[in-house]
This record gives structure tokens, C-alpha cells and sequence, in this order.
């Protein structure tokens, strides 16, 4: 598998293709047409590869940084950046995935448009409605993943226990071992 899916919101996982934002060199989950097609064929979006292109690729790319631009617009409480605005709407009056029933179940195809515009109308679902509130970025400072904090008291610190609440732990644990033999 090339990617994760840590937040369990495709829109909030797709920005986190780009890992380490705040790094001068950030990763980059998404460098290939290739890596594109199995991204929607590992979050289950598609149950085929759509074939994805360079330039695919290119307008993939502007729609995740479309949404990251509006997701931490919402996060600092400023107005929603028009171009942004601009990009996701186009991309969610694109065409719907298609869902087809046969006898092994659902099966789900489309082109990267499709997928895309799935991505676009979750996202307009999450900032438009009361989900925008529920918007929290890592707390890792080497992490800037988003995602929804649904839990509980709404006190989610990290994007995912498994990897950085396990990291921030297990370093916060190391310094209090140090500090006690000093």
C-alpha cells in the first residue's frame, strides 16, 4: 500500500498526500499518475484504476490544495479564500462515480473527474455544514494532517493514535525516563 488513510475522510486523507507541509522539503504522496490511480483504488473510492494522466495529476493536485487552502482558512477563522472556493465548486459539478450492483455486490468505476468530484462535494458537505466545526490539524509538530474530531469531548489531539498520539507518547515517556536519570 502507497498511502494512509488515517483520518477516515477521503477529502482530509487526499491533503494529507502532501505530508510535512511546514518542512522546507514536504513529501510528496502524489508524484506520479501512477501513485494517483492507486490512491483511489487504496481508499476504496474506485474499485478499478481510472487511468489517471499528467495532467489528471496536475488538476488533482490544485483541487488538494484547494481544499487544504479552505480547510486552514476555516482552522485560523478567516473568510474562505475565493479562488479555492472557486476550484472546489467546479470540481463538484463534475460527474458521480458509478455504482453498479451485479452478483458479487457493489462495484465502483470512474475517471479521475468522477473521483474528484467526490472528493469536491464531501468537501463542500464538511465546510458548508456543521462538520466545519469538528476541524482539527495534528497536534505532532511534524504532522499536518486534518481531520474531523468527532470523538467524544472533542479533545482528539492527533490525527491518528496508531502513528503520532503513538510518537508524541513514546517521546513525551523517553524525556521523563532522561529527566529522572539526570
Amino acid at each position: 500500500m502507497n498511502h494512509a488513510f488515517p483520518c477516515g475522510t477521503l477529502p482530509l486523507d487526499f491533503v494529507g498526500t502532501l505530508r510535512a507541509r511546514r518542512n522546507a522539503a514536504p513529501m510528496e504522496k502524489l508524484a506520479t499518475p501512477e501513485l494517483l490511480d492507486d490512491w483511489f483504488v487504496e481508499s476504496g473510492m474506485l474499485d478499478l484504476a481510472p487511468g489517471a494522466n499528467e495532467a489528471d495529476l496536475t488538476i488533482a493536485l490544485e483541487l488538494r490544495e484547494a481544499i487544504y487552502d479552505l480547510v486552514a482558512a476555516r482552522l485560523d477563522d478567516r473568510p474562505l479564500p475565493a479562488e479555492a472556493v472557486a476550484e472546489v465548486n467546479l470540481q463538484a459539478s463534475g460527474l458521480p462515480v458509478t455504482l453498479r450492483l451485479g452478483p458479487d455486490g457493489t462495484t465502483r468505476t470512474g475517471s479521475v473527474s468522477q473521483g474528484l468530484a467526490a472528493l469536491a462535494r464531501e468537501t463542500v458537505e464538511i465546510l458548508g455544514g456543521d462538520e466545519g466545526a469538528l476541524l482539527r490539524e495534528c497536534t505532532r509538530p511534524e504532522c499536518t494532517q486534518v481531520y474531523l474530531d468527532r470523538s467524544r469531548g472533542h479533545r482528539r489531539e492527533w490525527c491518528a493514535m496508531k502513528t503520532c498520539g503513538n510518537r508524541v507518547k513514546a517521546a513525551a515517556y523517553r524525556a521523563r525516563q532522561h529527566s529522572v536519570k539526570s
